[in-house]
């Protein structure tokens, strides 16, 4: 089986995440899409971010219903903060029997030579990166299997929709619907 993993604070997770997901099901080899959440992502604060089960569970409720889509804590288990290399390494020891791909936003493409051991993730993981607006895709790499998707992109963002709760606005349409009785439900980013 061919997983693409889709990494991220997903902090919360929103429509533009799910489009991005579907889109590498319906247009690539991929036969799964994994959400992997990031509990504390080394380039990002981690101040704002809400408790990483809590994120876990917002995931899971967005893609209960899609049996291609999975919600996954595999970052949970491993030192933080996460780097994507340690977790490739342990997801080939325990899942030898799949293959899995990386789906990254051009945004995160540009740094990728800032990664803690980028080479690795180059030499074992194909890399589809989607473009985003204002990040051209520049392939500086001489090595890996980089694949440029064109996938729709919602102009929304976790920060856009963290500020609309702090201000009592509503965040329907832009996240599933459980999500925003989950959210409301416990008070979240107020």
């Amino acid at each position: 089986m061919k997983v693409g993993l889709y990494f991220g604070s997903f902090n919360p997770i929103h429509h533009g995440h799910l489009i991005i997901a579907n889109y590498m099901l319906q247009h690539t080899d991929l036969d799964q899409v994994w959400f992997v959440v990031s509990p504390q992502n080394p380039f990002k604060q981690s101040g704002s971010l809400l408790n990483a089960y809590h994120r876990l569970y917002l995931v899971q409720l967005s893609v209960e219903a899609e049996p291609k889509l999975k919600a996954s804590d595999i970052e949970f288990r491993l030192p933080q903060p996460s780097y994507t290399a340690n977790t490739l390494a342990y997801l080939h020891e325990k899942y030898p029997a799949h293959e899995f791909a990386i789906i990254m936003g051009s945004d995160s493409f540009e740094n990728l030579g800032k990664w803690k051991n980028y080479e690795f993730i180059l030499q074992h993981c194909p890399i589809y990166v989607y473009r985003r607006p204002g990040h051209e895709v520049i392939n500086n790499f001489n090595q890996g299997s980089i694949t440029i998707m064109d996938a729709p992109l919602l102009q929304i963002s976790a920060t856009h929709i963290r500020n609309n709760v702090k201000q009592g606005k509503s965040i329907r349409y832009l996240v599933p619907d459980k999500v925003v009785e989950e959210i409301e439900r416990n008070g979240y980013y107020r």
